[in-house]
Formats: structure tokens, sequence, C-alpha cells
């Protein structure tokens, strides 16, 4: 069951974020960002358990901008089409707030690509999406994640 983040979710959350980044799948976050953030978040519920399996949050940059970010399916959860509707979830969402523009830097490439999102040239995203970046150890010179863009 596909639904928006609650409070009572958010130290799953953060263990989830937080185990991922671990393997250098995504940056870290801390608790405080996250509960400054919950609004971005929807959660993917294995229905059996009403455990969270699933995240991914969207994030407003600019009146035309938003940012697919934090997705992640738990190993044995994954390839059941669980991240295509979490990223569906952010994406209508976007359209409702009349977004124009969503984009997301990822190691998913050919999944996001499936999804309508193309490659782009980092350099050519505006200079406020990379508050984020500055806290990665791969800054600025060694990043080797993909920026992707689509367009609504």
């Amino acid at each position: 069951m596909l639904r928006k983040a609650k409070v009572s979710d958010v130290k799953i959350i953060h263990r989830m974020i937080n185990d991922s980044a671990a393997k250098g799948e995504m940056l870290p976050r801390s608790l405080m960002d996250l509960y400054g953030s919950l609004r971005d978040f929807f959660v993917y519920v294995d229905e059996t358990d009403n455990a969270i399996v699933g995240l991914c949050a969207m994030h407003i940059f600019w009146e035309n901008l938003a940012e697919i970010r934090s997705l992640f399916v738990k190993d044995e959860f994954r390839r059941r089409g669980i991240a295509r509707r979490l990223v569906e979830a952010c994406v209508s969402e976007a359209i409702t707030l009349d977004l124009l523009k969503i984009f997301t830097l990822t190691y998913q490439n050919i999944f996001f690509g499936t999804l309508g999102f193309v490659e782009v040239d980092r350099q050519g995203l505006p200079e406020k999406i990379w508050s984020d970046c500055f806290k990665c150890p791969k800054y600025p010179d060694y990043c080797d994640e993909v920026a992707m863009i689509l367009e609504l």
C-alpha cells in the first residue's frame, strides 16, 4: 500500500536511508532533516505485516523544479514495481503542484530512463541543487551519479 509518510515513520525512514547510505547507494540524512522534510516522502507498506518496505521523496527546489530523492526498496521486495509506484506518486504530486521539471541524481539511470527521465549534464542544473552535494565525500571531483530530468 502506497501512502504519504507519517511522523511515526521517521525513525524507520532514517534507518533505511542510512543503511542504504552505508552501502554507498545514497547520502545519509539526519533525523532533524527527515522531520523537516517529512511531507516530501511517500512510503510503501507491506500489507502482510504493515512494515515499510520502500520510500521515496520529492523535494521542491524552486517554482518550476523538484527532485526525486531517497528512493529505496528493501532487497527482498525489489523487482515488484514498488520503486516505480513510489516515483510515479512523486511525479503525480509534482504535476498537481504545477511543477514543470523534476530531476534526480542517481546510479539507477536505466530504471529512471524507463520512466521517461533523460540524462543531462549536471552542470546544467541550477546551483541551488548542490546544497546536499556539499556534504558528500565524492563532491566535487568524484561524483559518479547520473543527472536525469523529466519535463512535465
